[in-house]
């Protein structure tokens, strides 16, 4: 059973954090933009931390703060969104994992925006830096039958079954009424780079929120933290 989170933020000693001595940290990466009438701006954060928090329940790793705002220039128009620059924020996280000197650094990420979160990857492998990206396709698409979600994962875009459900599941009192007569599909979508989302959207939906539920929120929240497994052994490896 998930306990709902009071704090996004870790409340850890330096005394606590030094005794943990986690080779390991997760930055959970989210945004702040419109997700419809139903779920808040700060829903990617939300998602980011739920996440996060059940991987840092289950191994050995230490949770850093969560960086709130990204890249949400595509919802640009609706009331409440704020972004940052791919530039700023690629500069962020390359400070933060500089700072953390020798342990590796996972980004949560819980916007699919931050495009940006991949090559700063790949550019961190290139030196002495150990980085991740989480979830990755695979990791998305096996929760997604684990969880038997019904929305396919290109449909389910924003605001649809999956982030619904997941806050069900972690921050049910976050969730406003009417996201089960909020189904909006919008499929193709091949100029929303250009466009941005309102071009597709009325609502800032894309997605089927009317078949979320908390026991989906729970599956997908598991299976996840099984497939960090993986991401795990891989950064730990490394450092041996």
């Amino acid at each position: 059973m998930i306990e709902p989170h009071r704090y996004l933020v870790p409340l850890d000693t330096t005394e606590e954090v030094d005794e943990g001595a986690a080779d390991v940290a997760l930055l959970p990466v989210g945004s702040y933009e419109q997700h419809g009438r139903y779920l808040p701006l700060a829903t990617d954060t939300l998602v980011a931390c739920a996440i996060a928090n059940e991987i840092a329940a289950a191994y050995p790793v230490r949770r850093l703060p969560p960086l709130t705002v990204s890249c949400s220039h595509e919802h640009e128009g609706w009331a409440g969104t704020v972004s940052i620059s791919s530039r700023t924020l690629a500069a962020v996280v390359d400070d933060i994992a500089r700072s953390l000197h020798d342990v590796a650094l996972v980004l949560v990420n819980g916007h699919g925006g931050n495009y940006v979160l991949a090559n700063v990857v790949q550019e961190a492998s290139v030196g002495a830096q150990r980085m991740a990206l989480f979830p990755g396709a695979p990791d998305l698409q096996a929760a997604h039958t684990a969880a038997g979600i019904d929305t396919p994962l290109d449909s389910d875009m924003h605001a649809g079954e999956i982030e619904t459900s997941i806050l069900l599941a972690s921050y049910p009192d976050v969730v406003r009424n009417g996201y089960p007569a909020a189904d909006h599909l919008a499929d193709d979508r091949r100029h929303m780079l250009t466009l941005g989302l309102k071009h597709y959207t009325r609502s800032g939906v894309v997605g089927r929120p009317s078949l979320a539920s908390a026991a989906k929120g729970r599956d997908l929240l598991t299976s996840l933290t099984a497939s960090f497994a993986d991401y795990h052994a891989v950064l730990t490896r490394q450092h041996e």
